[in-house]
């Protein structure tokens, strides 16, 4: 399983899309916080926070995500080599693993240099340190409960298809759907049942998080949502030998 890690990692850092995800994402999260004039501008500001952060961030991993997804089955399926993979002395679910953390690895690498947001905040902030600690780690634990959650639904994204632009679109649909779908769904009130189909979306959970206490229900929503992502990328990858 490590060994597949391994490749699946070296994989990416050596080819451009790894690097292309990392740079795009700082490039965009850089410019929104710090450059472009809005309401999300850190220096425009007349708080010390760094919610345009965790606004943004869940709408450019839910295209870079996909991006990144894409090719960890899709290529395998394209080129022929996933009968080889199936060969080797690995169960679906040390394939399904080793891939899905590779990827979650890569996302992971990409949001941990955003610490660096937070300190300059912290220190320019008056006085020093006059930003809310909580709400800031908070958000960031959910930021990365989020971007698990949109790993995993890339990867089961990515076995559907052998063709990865297939892949990245089902990836997107499935992603923007659980993130914001049942939101939509639940606003057109549907008396007692649209808080319970809203609490099925992400979005819901995720700015629980946002608020600063990481409750046990909403940790219990993302690992659900990893679990059942997963589960079914197994199944796909079993029903080849029906």
């Amino acid at each position: 399983m490590f060994s597949l890690l391994k490749k699946e990692i070296q994989s990416f850092l050596g080819s451009l899309i790894g690097y292309i995800v990392i740079i795009v994402f700082l490039a965009i999260m850089g410019l929104t916080l710090w450059v472009f004039p809005s309401e999300m501008n850190v220096l425009d500001g007349e708080y010390a926070n760094l919610n345009g952060l965790f606004t943004t961030a869940p709408w450019i991993f839910m295209f870079l995500i996909p991006a990144v997804t894409m090719r960890l089955f899709a290529d395998e399926n394209s080129s022929g080599t996933i009968e080889l993979l199936l060969t080797k002395p690995l169960t679906d679910i040390q394939i399904i693993l080793a891939k899905y953390i590779a990827g979650l690895l890569l996302v992971v690498f990409s949001l941990l240099p955003t610490i660096i947001y937070y300190l300059s905040v912290y220190y320019l902030g008056s006085p020093v340190g006059n930003i809310d600690q909580g709400g800031f780690w908070g958000s960031f634990i959910g930021l990365l409960f989020l971007a698990s959650g949109f790993v995993a639904i890339g990867l089961y994204a990515s076995s559907l298809s052998s063709n990865q632009v297939i892949s990245f679109i089902i990836a997107l649909f499935l992603s923007f759907f659980f993130y914001i779908g049942f939101d939509f769904i639940g606003s057109f009130g549907m008396g007692g049942l649209d808080l319970l189909i809203m609490k099925m979306g992400i979005n819901e959970h995720y700015i629980s998080m946002s608020r600063g206490v990481i409750d046990s229900r909403d940790a219990l929503y993302f690992f659900s949502l990893i679990f059942l992502f997963l589960s079914l990328t197994k199944l796909k990858l079993s029903s080849r030998n029906w």
